[in-house]
């Protein structure tokens, strides 16, 4: 019998079955519902802006109708692979800000403030300039500088400092606030996924299974224990047993919906769906908080990237594939979000609350949508909002999508800064060492000109910047789901590790976090047992 059982193959299902099959004492099996991470897409960075309009190893999922959104459903993309969202995601290595965690601490939660969380960031961590107090060295997960960015991506950095913004070349170290290029999680000039970092080199110990095409239906009980797995494989529905604990780390949007399903959550909610509660938890899917985002979109007709459709593009794109097989470099190393950094939406704030992301290319609709021409976008987000949704099931059945409404700009302040920071990503674009590429704003977003009329074009064109969090929260309160130990209350042989148990939003990119969760949870897992 197994050991372990690992709900979910993405960033933090991969570290807890390399660190905990690290005993050959132990047996460990991951379950994934998608396929193994062998598509040149997936390793050739560029490679994310064809997965991004296919749908290939992403759930695809959609929001519910969002008032905020003028009643828009969003998008919310989720990697269907091994890695998980690492395989699919602009591979952007920040891990917030060390008040997020300071806050989780505070709110009931003892060992998790920036002290206790640092030593799991760094033990993760090969950052390729090297180790200091704030980076590791010879961990799994490799950090580097883009090998070969786009040679206009230093302009923003420089027209954000012609707008009064302070350049930072690490936004993970001593201070994140700035602006600079940022450094992403590469090897080589590819992709290197939680799956190539900590699964990939492990594959062949006999005592980890990793089992593919497999899509977890119901976790089994004995009494109030966790003791197994129900999934579907090839059409065929089958059983997997446990001896010590179930490890569910199957994101923020289906961790919910598979605790739902197993009878765990708001007894009203499950009865409405048929289901019979085994354990009234009425926080299971509450809380849900995501960053909201628009997009600006310059048209620059001279510039050649890889978004807009034009000969003089597709003939740059053959050259940059031939590169990138020989020699690993070029323009198609690149991640897109290349430049951007850490804001104060205004002189009274403590910490920054806004990020941008500046990509050359025309980012109509997220970029989902493809266009002619050729230009360049900046994304602003904000960093913790105040809006808070849900993660509730459709239905009883396990194959259907779960209803996702993460309440986007429900809170006025939300909006607030959102418009303030929409005009200083204006203002950064309006400096002259962007001048030179001859870029004019679309003419969608240029007729806003008043915040009335910012406001519209925000709830016309914001949606998700792909970082849901929260619907299992962390804490000791009466909606809370899991413990400080990442187990679930009320239950035994049962723990949450993704980025679901965040206790409220960190303000950065969440991966290299949910790399951290799992860390610290392999050494939570391990005491427990040894305990």
């Amino acid at each position: 019998m197994l050991d372990y059982l690992i709900i979910g193959g993405g960033s933090a299902g991969c570290v807890l079955a390399a660190r905990l099959s690290e005993d050959p004492a132990v047996r460990v099996a991951l379950l994934e519902a998608g396929p193994r991470d062998d598509s040149v897409l997936i390793h050739c960075p560029a490679g994310l802006a064809l997965l991004a309009k296919s749908g290939q190893s992403n759930w695809g999922f959609q929001t519910v109708p969002q008032a905020g959104l003028d009643g828009r459903r969003g998008y919310q993309p989720r990697g269907k692979v091994l890695g998980g969202s690492s395989s699919v995601n602009a591979m952007i290595y920040t891990r917030g800000h060390r008040s997020d965690y300071d806050n989780w601490a505070a709110q009931g939660n003892p060992g998790w403030g920036w002290s206790d969380v640092l030593p799991y960031f760094k033990r993760a961590e090969h950052n390729e300039r090297g180790a200091d107090a704030f980076h590791g060295s010879g961990g799994p997960l490799n950090v580097m500088d883009l090998r070969s960015p786009n040679r206009h991506s230093p302009d923003f950095v420089a027209a954000a400092k012609q707008a009064g913004f302070s350049q930072n070349p690490d936004f993970n170290g001593a201070e994140q606030e700035g602006v600079d290029l940022y450094q992403v999680t590469h090897k080589n000039g590819e992709r290197f996924s939680a799956a190539k970092a900590y699964l990939t080199p492990h594959l062949g110990r006999p005592n980890l299974q990793v089992i593919t095409g497999a899509q977890a239906t119901r976790i089994l009980f004995e009494g109030r224990r966790a003791v197994g797995v129900e999934f579907l494989q090839d059409g065929q529905r089958r059983e997997l047993r446990v001896a010590r604990e179930v490890l569910l780390s199957a994101g923020a949007l289906q961790s919910p919906q598979l605790l739902m399903l197993s009878g765990i959550g708001p007894a009203a909610h499950l009865r409405q769906q048929g289901i019979t509660p085994l354990h009234d938890l009425p926080g299971v899917g509450q809380h849900l908080q995501d960053h909201v985002d628009v997009v600006l979109v310059y048209d620059a007709p001279a510039l050649t990237d890889l978004f807009g459709l034009s000969f003089k593009g597709a003939l740059n794109v053959l050259r940059g594939i031939g590169e990138w097989r020989r020699h690993r470099r070029g323009m198609l190393t690149t991640n897109f979000a290349e430049a951007g950094g850490f804001i104060r939406s205004q002189a009274g704030e403590v910490i920054p609350d806004l990020q941008l992301h500046f990509v050359i290319g025309k980012l109509v609709d997220h970029g989902r949508t493809t266009t002619t021409g050729h230009g360049y976008s900046c994304h602003v987000c904000l960093l913790r909002p105040h809006s808070r949704g849900s993660v509730q099931l459709a239905s009883p059945d396990p194959l259907a999508a779960p209803l996702i409404d993460p309440n986007f700009l429900a809170e006025r302040d939300d909006m607030e800064r959102l418009v303030r920071g929409f005009k200083l990503m204006r203002h950064i674009l309006s400096q002259p060492a962007l001048a030179g590429l001859g870029g004019r704003e679309l003419a969608t977003s240029a007729a806003a000109r008043s915040d009335q009329e910012i406001e519209q074009y925000i709830r016309g064109h914001a949606d998700t910047i792909y970082h849901p969090a929260g619907s299992c929260r962390m804490g000791p309160g009466p909606t809370d789901v899991v413990d400080a130990r990442l187990r679930v209350h009320g239950l035994q042989g049962l723990r949450v590790v993704d980025a679901s148990i965040m206790p409220s939003l960190v303000g950065g990119n969440t991966n290299a976090p949910v790399i951290m969760i799992a860390e610290k949870a392999a050494d939570l897992i391990r005491a427990d047992q040894a305990g």
